[in-house]
């Protein structure tokens, strides 16, 4: 981990959780020495991080009354702590962990009632059924996709068949039992949904495909589009009883 990242996850951390936090939890959240933490935190008051306290004692995180306070009404606070709760529920580990990390930051910038109708908010989700966890790396997947590199991954169908193929990692669309990856497949020239349980293994080509992954996606959406119309419009020929 950079220092950079280091010490905006620090800053997360001292944020996030209940105050005063000590040099001793930070450094074992953040896996390293608590000397670390102390020339960490040094780094970020020098930058202009407003942090209260001292060794033995804990560090609160002030925030900047300059800066203006994150406004939300109150049927968007329940929206969104609905939909990270969803995310942390069906979303892999990293992906969960950042609905959680995400949380802590849109909470840390909201007005003191408005953080309590967060605390309390009436809308909550559960899911009876969740995906399966994947056998794979999904974060190194998403780095795939979002540097628009092609793969070369292998896969067993329904059919238990194994094939190893060439594809366009282009988007993830979570369904209510599975996940699945929606590709461009360079053997079919065509698109392609897989079952992120059933990829057997990737690696990276090193092939861009940059900038075709938004044409390919919106030409995607397209013939979804002229799908459901189709059948549309065979269901109103069919004859009713």
């Amino acid at each position: 981990m950079s220092k950079s990242d280091r010490l905006f996850r620090l800053l997360h951390l001292i944020r996030g959780l209940r105050p005063p936090v000590t040099a001793a939890r930070l450094a074992s959240a953040m896996e390293v020495s608590e000397r670390t933490i102390y020339r960490d935190i040094d780094s970020l008051r020098a930058a202009g991080a407003r942090i209260e306290g001292e060794a033995g004692v804990g560090y609160t995180m002030v925030e900047d009354p300059a800066l203006p306070p994150q406004t939300f009404t109150q049927i968007e606070i329940e929206a969104l702590t609905l939909g990270l709760s969803d995310v942390t529920q069906r979303g892999d580990r990293d992906l969960a962990q950042a609905a959680q990390d995400a949380l802590v930051k849109i909470l840390a910038t909201l007005p003191e009632r408005q953080r309590r109708q967060a605390a309390h908010a009436v809308n909550m989700v559960h899911r009876f059924n969740t995906p399966p966890t994947p056998t794979i790396d999904m974060t190194l997947l998403r780095e795939a996709m979002w540097a628009e590199e092609a793969l070369d991954v292998g896969y067993r169908d329904l059919k238990n068949t194994h094939t190893t193929r060439r594809i366009y990692p282009l988007a993830l669309s979570y369904h209510d039992r599975n996940v699945m990856l929606l590709a461009w497949c360079c053997n079919r020239q065509d698109f392609r949904s897989f079952h992120v349980t059933r990829v057997t293994g990737y690696k990276k080509t090193g092939e861009s495909f940059r900038p075709r992954r938004v044409a390919l996606l919106r030409e995607f959406v397209v013939q979804l589009q002229e799908r459901d119309r189709a059948c549309e419009a065979a269901n109103q020929t069919q004859p009713t009883s």
